[in-house]
């Protein structure tokens, strides 16, 4: 693994056609007698061998009143990089999107940030202030906000760090780890929009500060215009009270916008005329040029996507038909298309898009039916927004942000797909 100066790029793997794929014999002992997934062996005439779990009763209804994933899949968890930062509660761990299906990630591994570790909030006690440049300052419990119209939408949720660690060169070996500073769920809550207008923002407002309960009392200056267009203040996710390590009781949602911004167990909004020049937007979460300077406030996360089978964590195991899969997304509003290419950017392939495609939401894509013969292959997917948008290599994305970045790295990911049916993270030059 590691930087590649060039590399031999093998003819385009073909895509089967769906008709031919199905007519292969996918259809129980047909397909196993033709040999068409491998190892699938052919069976008799009795069918299935009973199993040992099916001849006992099993679990009752109250054996786990909190329910739980199934034993099996016990290590589809978040993990974190040891090195990454000094200290576990100022750092990150990180989505398995490798295990995932569909565009919803589940709350028990949606990845976290903490900059002073996770708070553990009295929601009777909790009080969320607005204040500053309004007519009515207002302090709202929890109480009252529930007694607010609420709305639901999905939305995902990027750090601005995702792929930080990538900018020079590939690094780190997983989809977990390169992308999984992502999730995507419905975001249940009110209406910011709403409470500014009961609290009478002024005409002259045009920025809000928005500050957390936890230790660092993370903070971050939110313009007017978002604030008053789609953002909310949530309090459930995926018909659930958020998690605790996602802001339990109350966090701020800012769709499309990066995850640094979203502050957790929010307690109060300052309206004002000016930014704040917080920690985070002046020090952090800028971008390095080449030049030296640094741009302020490129808080909009670009049209993005990532093949996530294969993957290092998902080798290819059998030659023949196989399915890649992936999620695609943009904070500047839907995904329109996602291609794959199977000769490292040469010549792509429109992919299927599979379920509702929603604004600043997660996307999945399907290519199916690709017929691996076992040759070396540079997987890569681009996707494609509504605004025209189109994923850039890295080579594009360095010529304008030089090397020395962190933040917004939305450059097409390349797998490289061995022999053996291993997959590695590589960079092509």
């Amino acid at each position: 693994m590691g930087e590649k100066k060039s590399v031999t790029i093998k003819d385009s793997q073909a895509v089967m056609p769906r008709r031919r794929f199905l007519q292969a014999g996918l259809a129980g002992s047909a397909l196993a007698a033709a040999g068409s997934l491998g190892g699938t062996k052919p069976v008799g005439a009795a069918g299935l061998d009973i199993p040992d779990w099916s001849r006992y009763l099993g679990a009752s209804v109250d054996a786990a009143p909190y329910g739980k994933p199934s034993r099996h899949e016990a290590t589809v968890v978040r993990r974190s990089v040891e090195w990454l930062t000094a200290t576990r509660e100022s750092s990150v761990n990180f989505t398995p999107l490798y295990a995932l299906e569909g565009f919803v990630t589940p709350n028990g591994i949606c990845f976290e940030r903490h900059h002073g570790g996770a708070a553990d909030v009295d929601p009777a006690e909790h009080r969320l202030m607005i204040h500053g440049m309004v007519d009515r300052p207002l302090l709202f419990t929890m109480e009252d906000l529930m007694r607010l119209p609420r709305v639901s939408r999905f939305f995902f949720l990027e750090c601005a760090a995702n792929g930080g660690m990538e900018w020079r060169n590939a690094q780190l070996n997983g989809v977990q780890y390169t992308h999984g500073m992502i999730h995507c769920v419905q975001y249940t809550g009110v209406s910011l929009k709403l409470l500014l207008e009961e609290a009478g923002v002024s005409t002259k407002a045009k920025w809000l500060m928005v500050e957390g309960g936890d230790s660092a009392g993370m903070n971050r200056s939110v313009p007017i215009d978002k604030a008053l267009d789609d953002c909310m203040v949530a309090f459930a996710m995926n018909g659930e009270k958020l998690r605790t390590e996602q802001g339990y009781p109350l966090r701020l949602v800012v769709p499309g916008f990066e995850g640094n911004m979203w502050v957790k167990w929010l307690r109060r909004i300052e309206v004002g005329d000016e930014s704040w020049q917080a920690r985070e937007e002046t020090s952090k979460y800028t971008d390095l040029m080449p030049d030296g300077r640094a741009r302020r406030f490129t808080w909009e996360m670009d049209c993005k996507s990532v093949i996530t089978s294969p993957c290092p964590e998902n080798p290819l195991m059998h030659k023949g038909p196989n399915v890649i899969t992936g999620l695609a997304w943009s904070g500047r509003g839907s995904v329109k298309r996602v291609d794959v290419s199977l000769d490292g950017g040469k010549n792509w392939t429109e992919a299927r898009i599979e379920g509702p495609v929603m604004p600043k939401c997660l996307t999945r894509f399907y290519l199916d039916g690709w017929e691996w013969n076992g040759e070396q292959v540079y997987m890569q997917s681009r996707a494609i927004d509504d605004s025209g948008y189109v994923q850039p290599q890295m080579t594009e994305l360095q010529k304008v942000r030089g090397i020395n970045s962190i933040y917004h790295n939305n450059a097409i990911q390349t797998w490289r797909i061995n022999k053996t049916g291993e997959v590695e993270n590589v960079r092509l030059a």
